[in-house]
């Protein structure tokens, strides 16, 4: 009996070894197992979200498309410094001498300015044809009688004015419809006195038949600025302090011409652009003297001249009594005369310091300025291109 019980005893121990030994085994392997199974890949799809919450858009009316707009192209923005390059004047180029009975007109084959020769039968003076060239200069002559060469007479009480037209008409470059210059068209003009007879040699008592005079005269073109306080270039503003010297500079184009000396008749001030208004204030006259400086005791004068064909003077600024307006309009006769004539009592440029001085030196000219220097035939001449100037008569309006 008692051996059944250990026999018995003995079996159950057993099975609990063997029961322990599966165990282990059991937890050994799928721990290795799961070290040789691959890793779950990365970025699984995820699922939907439940239908509770998704939505469903629909449209009222239906959908349409178009092409998108090209893109706006702005504006091109130039450079602070940039200036558009303006084209040279043609006028430039050409010098014209008018002579007794016929005009001669040289122009430069670099007529536009830009280093481009142009071809002489482009160029044409009221459809005639350049009659001679200067091949070493690269200037086409042209020569024409007063009443050739399509000009225009035009005449006034005083004057006889001969008008032509240089043109200037590209052709097309090559067997192109093409051009790269620009047309060009340039008035000419010869002004003479009607009732200026100039003769040469010794004075006859006699009388001379009209056709053995000569009428010579040009255009004059002349110059009114405001200069700067060191007289380099012209002053930007017209608006002076009361006591600053107002430069003026007058000039006159010599062109052809005889060498010109140019003076100032007279100077007027006013409040407005009439001369014959008041109040008004003449601080220069007498074909030529200065007053206000003996008038005011200002340092009003003409400056020791440099050159015939300018002439340079400043007036201390002023304005009228009792006159809010802040502006004042001046107005001067201008005049030239041949340079080679010293100045005398009708053509001059006085000054008064304790005694009138004259710009060119010769003083004794000043004599008449405290008495009355006369009128003489004052040449009525052209004025340039300036909207303030007229024949002989120039202005500038000055503000206080």
């Amino acid at each position: 009996m008692r051996g059944c019980r250990e026999t018995r005893r003995r079996v159950r121990a057993r099975e609990r070894a063997s029961e322990r030994a599966r165990r282990t085994l059991a937890e050994v392997v799928p721990a290795e197992r799961a070290q040789e199974e691959p890793a779950e890949p990365r970025g699984a799809v995820r699922q939907p979200f439940p239908p509770a919450h998704q939505v469903k858009r629909s449209f009222r009316e239906p959908l349409s498309w178009r092409s998108p707009d090209p893109p706006a192209e702005e504006e091109p923005r130039f450079p602070p410094h940039f200036e558009l390059k303006k084209p040279p004047e043609a006028s430039d180029a050409i010098l014209v001498v008018c002579e007794e009975n016929s005009v001669r007109v040289e122009a430069k084959r670099d007529l536009l300015g830009i280093g481009q020769l142009v071809k002489a039968a482009d160029v044409t003076l009221g459809g005639c044809p350049a009659t001679g060239e200067d091949t070493r200069h690269q200037v086409l002559i042209f020569e024409s009688e007063l009443h050739q060469c399509g000009s225009r007479l035009l005449m006034s009480e005083d004057d006889l004015v001969y008008v032509f037209t240089l043109q200037y008409t590209p052709s097309p470059l090559g067997d192109t419809p093409i051009v790269r210059t620009r047309d060009v068209t340039v008035s000419i003009e010869c002004q003479y006195q009607r009732k200026h007879d100039v003769s040469s040699g010794f004075l006859s008592p006699t009388w001379a038949s009209f056709n053995d005079s000569q009428v010579s005269e040009e255009s004059l073109y002349f110059s009114f600025r405001l200069m700067t306080d060191d007289w380099q270039v012209a002053r930007p503003s017209s608006q002076f302090t009361l006591g600053d010297m107002m430069k003026f500079e007058v000039s006159v184009k010599q062109f052809h011409h005889t060498p010109l000396r140019v003076t100032v008749d007279d100077c007027v001030a006013t409040v407005v652009r009439n001369v014959d208004t008041v109040p008004r204030y003449s601080f220069l006259g007498n074909n030529g003297c200065l007053f206000d400086s003996q008038l005011t005791g200002s340092g009003s004068r003409f400056l020791p001249r440099s050159r015939d064909d300018r002439l340079q003077f400043e007036v201390e600024a002023f304005k009228f009594q009792e006159d809010e307006r802040g502006a004042i309009y001046i107005t001067c006769n201008l005049k030239a005369t041949a340079a080679t004539s010293l100045a005398d009592s009708l053509n001059k440029a006085c000054s008064f310091n304790n005694g009138w001085t004259e710009a060119s030196g010769v003083h004794q000219a000043c004599s008449c300025c405290d008495a009355d220097c006369g009128t003489g035939s004052r040449k009525q001449v052209r004025g340039n291109q300036s909207p303030l100037a007229t024949t002989g008569l120039y202005h500038d309006t000055l503000s206080k």
